[in-house]
């Protein structure tokens, strides 16, 4: 049995706690991040690619950028579509900011990349991870390396582990605030080093269902489109789906679906999720670990980018002032922006997909909505001021 104390335990390797990780260490706090993972699976998940300011200024901030502002897309607008009709949201125009795409795969490559230098340990691998004491003053979290038991003692807990961590687990039950929504439909994505078919984002709905059109780069595209819970992969073979994106997108698309082999496929079933009990004794949750929200929008990575935010200015006080009034209004600080998400990413959802128990009146109304928009620059003004990202 090993012992060792850090000042903070995050357990988690994706973003939030990459991103955490960083922002402490960069004010002297110590921390070690726990992954059950090893780093080539990490580094390997194909993930969300449109990134907020709210994200980019952390990288900014970190000195963490310049991959990002060099390979980075800078996005003014985005297309939603409804049959052969499309709406250019011009965010730039409308709300003065911009987004960026660049992979959630290349942000936690860079993070864990810049590690070493920065002093930041990652612990891949940490296999039987376990939280205890977490309502005490002298929590620690347990686990095995190399097949050594480890026993970390610490001040506080970050739980940046996912949906599936054992984090949000460690609260007890007669105490969690949950919500949940499950969609009738998942997403089929296709990742492929194609060139886009359009210049900008386009979300498309139709008699077909939902369809998405984005891009990694100049040279990889990333399609979606919707398929209903009981599809499985081996139902999609790569000529199927790409004949299913063109009759989506040609004709509406700038330059076409162009074809080539897929480097990943999957298809993820979509959720709406809240968990409010986000701080419990020294425990603290942050990202998909308290909250899940369909990928419509591209909310889940820039919504783990504010909690960290939140969070680090917590520990932060904490720490250099004894101040803890932010810790103990960071639920109520990162609920307020998670709910007006959860609302955005479920709005578009219900507009831009077809459901199973849609009746004829309802895709009307999607319909009449989409025409109000094409008419209405406060619409269009309310979405962007969303997708750009409310403050923080």
């Amino acid at each position: 049995m090993s012992a060792r104390r850090t000042q903070v335990a995050i357990i988690g390797s994706g973003p939030a706690g990459l991103l955490l990780g960083h922002l402490l260490k960069a004010e002297g706090i110590d921390c070690v991040l726990l992954e059950r993972a090893s780093r080539e699976h990490v580094e390997s998940r194909i993930r969300a690619g449109v990134l907020e300011t709210v994200t980019t200024d952390l990288m900014h901030r970190l000195g963490l950028d310049e991959r990002m502002n060099r390979e980075a897309l800078v996005e003014d607008g985005f297309n939603l579509a409804d049959g052969d009709q499309m709406v250019r949201i011009d965010i730039k125009a409308l709300t003065g900011k911009t987004v960026v795409v660049y992979g959630q795969t290349e942000l936690t490559r860079d993070l864990i990349a810049a590690a070493p230098q920065r002093e930041l340990e990652i612990v891949f691998e940490a296999g039987d991870l376990a939280l205890h004491g977490v309502d005490s003053a002298h929590p620690k979290v347990t686990y095995t390396k190399d097949g050594v038991p480890v026993t970390l003692e610490c001040d506080f807990i970050a739980g940046c582990d996912g949906f599936h961590g054992p984090s949000r687990r460690a609260i007890p039950q007669h105490l969690a605030r949950e919500y949940i929504h499950e969609y009738p439909f998942g997403w089929l994505g296709i990742l492929a080093d194609v060139p886009p078919c359009h210049d900008e984002l386009i979300y498309a709905n139709g008699p077909r269902g939902f369809a998405l059109a984005s891009m990694r780069s100049p040279t990889r595209s990333r399609y979606y489109i919707q398929v209903p819970l009981t599809e499985k992969i081996e139902d999609w073979p790569e000529d199927r789906l790409w004949d299913e994106l063109e009759l989506r997108f040609n004709t509406i698309s700038q330059h076409g679906v162009t074809r080539g082999p897929a480097l990943e496929m999957s298809i993820a079933p979509l959720r709406s999720y809240v968990f409010e009990t986000m701080h419990y004794g020294r425990l603290f949750l942050a990202g998909d670990a308290a909250h899940i929200v369909p990928p419509t929008g591209a909310k889940g990575l820039n919504l783990a980018a504010s909690d960290v935010l939140y969070l680090s200015d917590a520990l932060i006080a904490h720490y250099r002032r004894k101040d803890e009034t932010a810790l103990l209004g960071y639920c109520d600080r990162a609920l307020a922006r998670i709910w007006k998400s959860e609302r955005f990413s479920w709005s578009l959802t219900k507009l831009m997909h077809s459901f199973p128990d849609q009746n004829a009146f309802e895709r009307q109304m999607q319909v009449a909505e989409m025409d109000y928009l094409s008419r209405s620059p406060a619409m269009q003004t309310a979405i962007a001021e969303n997708y750009v990202g409310l403050p923080v």
